[in-house]
């Protein structure tokens, strides 16, 4: 057996795909929601696990992009099937699930990661200017996208006309290639990380051409795996919050929360080992691909099948985002960064959840 791939890295994702083919035909109840839960969690790591194998063989930055659009994809799909099912009571459904990426992301994942790496390396490096042009393009996708349809005055409401929806998810996936193709091919050095002579990873053997597919393969099936175990989830989930009298937009902050299990842990798992770089080519390639992938196909499915597609933000939300971006800017504006930063960053992310129970 490969060392790359041992019996639990591909016996996790099959049993969980197995479990949320099961969950169709069988009653969702408490045991099935406990093991669900646990499944979700061995899926989380085994995507993780597939993940680094395919980067290692690849490298930087092909390996995280590799993980961030497999996500977006499936978080895409599963995005579509509930618009489809909730009809125009899920006309909010894109734009809650994309801003709460984004705030998770951009103050959970990134402040969670500045934290860990800065309590065990006191002061981390990045390449500014990667993370520069990503953040320049999150600002711009997120402005196009969530803040100008609650400002245009062609539509009623929150919303766009059906020229300026093309226009802006035309924008929004040219924004996203541009940024792919600097990243990959034009400027690819911007985004490698800052090597270190203590990292053990750098020189170690890479896996064959033959491992690093099937753990391609073994990463998409965990992902399935992780997406489907979401949704089993999300009835119990929205149970509780019932309970709980909390708003509605709490279920779609707790989905999006375990949709992006398997980049957090993958970013905190690369500032532990002092590869900031690795981490913030994940979070914000994270956040550029669910703008940039999501909106053009919400946009086409609500065209084909006349669906209303609310996008604007509320003035709540846009603060925290206007926030976010502010914080986020000085936070890389030196190229190094220290556990204080991380802290900022998870204060607006508790403000975040806060306010989302208590508008």
């Amino acid at each position: 057996m490969s060392p790359y791939l041992p019996l639990w890295s591909w016996a996790v994702p099959v049993a969980g795909v197995a479990l949320v083919a099961a969950s169709l035909v069988l009653p969702v109840g408490p045991v099935l929601t406990v093991v669900g839960a646990l499944a979700l969690m061995a899926a989380v790591i085994a995507a993780v696990h597939h993940a680094e194998v395919v980067a290692h063989k690849v490298g930087e930055p092909f390996g995280t992009l590799v993980l961030a659009i497999a996500v977006t994809v499936i978080e895409v799909a599963l995005i579509v099937s509930m618009m489809l099912a909730g009809g125009d009571e899920a006309a909010a459904l894109p734009r809650d699930t994309i801003f709460a990426a984004v705030m998770i992301i951009c103050n959970g994942v990134v402040g969670i990661c500045l934290l860990v790496g800065g309590l065990r390396h006191r002061e981390q490096a990045f390449r500014l200017e990667g993370v520069n042009a990503a953040l320049a393009a999150l600002i711009a996708m997120a402005g196009l996208t969530l803040v100008l349809p609650a400002f245009t005055a062609s539509s009623p409401g929150p919303t766009y006309t059906a020229p300026q929806l093309a226009f802006a998810s035309v924008m929004a996936l040219l924004l996203w290639s541009a940024f792919v193709f600097v990243q990959t091919v034009r400027h690819r050095d911007y985004f490698l990380p800052v090597q270190d002579a203590a990292n053990q990873d750098v020189h170690a053997l890479p896996p064959t051409a033959a491992v690093a597919w099937a753990s391609f393969g073994l990463l998409l099936v965990a992902l399935v795996a992780v997406i489907g175990l979401a949704k089993l989830l999300s009835p119990a989930i929205e149970a509780g919050v019932e309970r709980m009298g909390a708003p509605k937009a709490v279920i779609g902050i707790a989905i999006a929360m375990l949709v992006l299990l398997p980049e957090t842990w993958a970013a905190v798992r690369a500032a532990r080992a002092d590869r900031l770089q690795t981490s913030f080519n994940l979070a914000f390639g994270s956040a550029l691909a669910s703008i940039g992938l999501t909106i053009p196909t919400v946009a086409v499915a609500s065209m084909v099948l006349d669906l209303k597609l609310q996008l604007g933000l509320g003035s709540k939300d846009l603060v925290l985002l206007v926030l976010t971006f502010l914080i986020s800017t000085i936070t890389i504006a030196t190229g190094r960064t220290n556990m204080m930063q991380g802290a900022v960053h998870l204060v607006m992310f508790a403000a975040f959840v806060f306010l989302a129970f208590a508008p």
